[in-house]
């Protein structure tokens, strides 16, 4: 039986948490990574979640059955080139950015895309590079994938069954309509959490009296301001119309608004409300949705040491795994309140009885 292989080209926060997954779901997968950083490589090899390490792109990818693009976008292009003189024509090309038209359009001037399918897992963090790259981050996350027109419907079944094996979610999309998706409910998303943080920034009082008192409703929304700017101001670029385009309906949006406001317009600025709380919610409860789902609770904890280390000792001991956990701070759910987030909705169950009979109190905010 032949060794299936999976090439790295870029091993930071979502390569190395493909890698790992991979590694994670069948240990017999033989894995090649290239990097710039050397040190990243090193501890991908000590932690043996890589076989094969390289400081260049060489041969040894000519055997790899998948090739993950994992390097900042600016780089796509001339590592393309690279691996064009190298792969065999049974090899994958898959890439992981968020914008997919132009790596498509280079593909197609190299005469690749029957080896292409453009790739992106819906799941990341404000945090980058390998040292932050775990396996779970793909956990029940959407990955998308965009098949050029000359891809074999053979290949793409086989990369569905890939993303499933790692634990994420495929969805098949053309690469156009991927960029529009995403263009309403990731990139304008950023560029209105960013714009928000800098005007309260430049309204601020002298002493930060607005940092000061912001809650958690002000930084819930503005939590991904946060990510890379060099990573968002290369996507803004790429999907400048498709942005543009939204920025501009939301513009309108915004201005309607306004208009309400002056004119007092009690209905219609409670059916502003009522209709984005109903639509919002439904993104959670449905299986399927722009928003992946959330599994967490909010439990009550008293004003003391060792209350936090209470519950997590208390739900290891019952073998259920935390995915993130936290105080909340904000003013619907007041001081004294922990919010655990869970991997699914089977161990966030399981963790609502247990604490239960423990008598905590789970909070409904």
């Amino acid at each position: 039986m032949l060794q299936f292989t999976c090439g790295f080209i870029g091993l930071g926060l979502i390569g190395g948490s493909i890698a790992k997954a991979l590694k994670a779901s069948d240990p017999s997968i033989h894995i090649i990574a290239y990097d710039t950083n050397k040190n990243t490589l090193l501890q991908a090899l000590q932690d043996k979640t890589v076989d094969i390490i390289s400081d260049t792109i060489d041969e040894r990818f000519g055997t790899c059955d998948y090739i993950f693009l994992c390097a900042p976008v600016s780089h796509n292009d001339e590592n393309v080139v690279k691996l064009q003189k190298i792969i065999s024509p049974a090899t994958i090309l898959t890439d992981v950015g968020s914008v997919k038209t132009p790596i498509h359009e280079h593909i197609a001037a190299l005469g690749l895309s029957s080896q292409f399918i453009g790739g992106h897992p819906m799941a990341g963090s404000e945090r980058t590079g390998y040292v932050n790259s775990k396996p779970l981050l793909l956990q029940n996350a959407y990955y998308i994938l965009t098949p050029s027109e000359q891809t074999g419907y053979d290949k793409i079944m086989a990369y569905q069954n890939l993303v499933k094996k790692i634990g994420a979610i495929p969805l098949v999309l053309s690469y156009k309509e991927h960029d529009f998706v995403t263009a309403g409910i990731s990139h304008l998303p950023h560029l209105i959490a960013a714009t928000l943080v800098n005007l309260v920034k430049e309204t601020d009082s002298e002493d930060g009296i607005m940092k000061l008192i912001a809650a958690g409703g002000f930084k819930d929304m503005t939590r991904i301001a946060s990510s890379s700017p060099v990573m968002w101001e290369q996507i803004c670029m790429t999907n400048c119309e498709n942005i543009k385009r939204f920025l501009s309906l939301y513009i309108s949006s915004l201005n309607e608004v306004q208009e309400r406001l002056e004119c007092n317009d009690e209905q219609s600025i409670y059916e502003l409300f009522s209709g984005a709380r109903t639509y919002r919610d439904s993104f959670i409860s449905a299986s399927s949705g722009p928003i992946k789902r959330i599994f967490d609770m909010t439990v009550e904890i008293a004003d003391k040491p060792g209350a936090l280390a209470s519950i997590a000792t208390l739900l290891a001991s019952h073998t259920i795994s935390i995915r993130n956990i936290g105080i909340t701070h904000n003013r619907e759910a007041a001081e004294g309140a922990m919010r655990i987030e869970f991997y699914d909705e089977d161990a966030m169950h399981r963790a609502e009885e247990i604490l239960l009979q423990n008598h905590y109190q789970i909070m409904t905010v």
